[in-house]
């Protein structure tokens, strides 16, 4: 395809607007199913019977993140309003994302909760920054909003092999992933792997399919 400059950004923006949707479309139907105590799986493979809606890109997370999504949303976004161009579901997207990860701060302390029999204290792990299953890259990984979300309630630990362990703030790095477990009331996974069948109970995550 041939085009000039602006159709050709257009086309970049759109496209990963419209992923970016995706991905909020199948986050905000795993909340609904967990709030309703729906079988999340279920719904999702029934929607994904359609033809037309296909089984791909539907596996529920923390939110969008990355180097691109974030930003197309923003800018696509950002040009419609500078134009005054109406439009309601390019903020409703930017938003839902937002949104999405307010409620799995809220679900981690709740889980917290529970295990403790007091309001939300404790040490919460994070397992992994990075962005997605299989990525060496964690640049705008949607676990850093979650993690300044958690921050004023709870201690926070992360395991990640990749880390430099300086890139959060106040936040400690344990690179001993027997260690990290220990010492994690509850583990935070946005993508979920053999190394947490072990402490599984200890586990909060959306991850369904173990894949993007």
């Amino acid at each position: 395809m041939f085009t000039n400059n602006t159709e050709a950004e257009a086309v970049k923006l759109f496209a990963n607007t419209y992923l970016a949707m995706r991905v909020s479309f199948f986050n905000e139907l795993d909340t609904f199913a967990e709030m309703k105590g729906l079988n999340t799986k279920d719904i999702i493979e029934g929607v994904c019977l359609d033809p037309r809606i296909g089984n791909h890109y539907n596996n529920p997370s923390f939110g969008y993140g990355g180097y691109c999504l974030p930003k197309d949303t923003k800018q696509l976004l950002a040009n419609y309003t500078i134009e005054n161009i109406p439009q309601k579901l390019m903020e409703a997207i930017v938003d839902s994302n937002t949104t999405r990860k307010e409620f799995i701060a809220k679900r981690v302390l709740d889980k917290l909760s529970t295990i403790n029999n007091q309001p939300s204290t404790g040490t919460v792990g994070v397992y992994r920054l990075i962005m997605k299953a299989g990525s060496d890259n964690f640049r705008s990984s949607a676990i850093f909003d979650v993690m300044e979300m958690l921050k004023p309630f709870v201690k926070l630990v992360v395991y990640e092999p990749m880390a430099k362990g300086d890139e959060v703030e106040g936040v400690e790095f344990v690179s001993d992933f027997e260690e990290f477990a220990k010492k994690s009331d509850v583990i935070l996974a946005n993508r979920i792997d053999e190394n947490l069948q072990r402490v599984k109970d200890k586990v909060y995550t959306r991850d369904i399919y173990s894949r993007d």
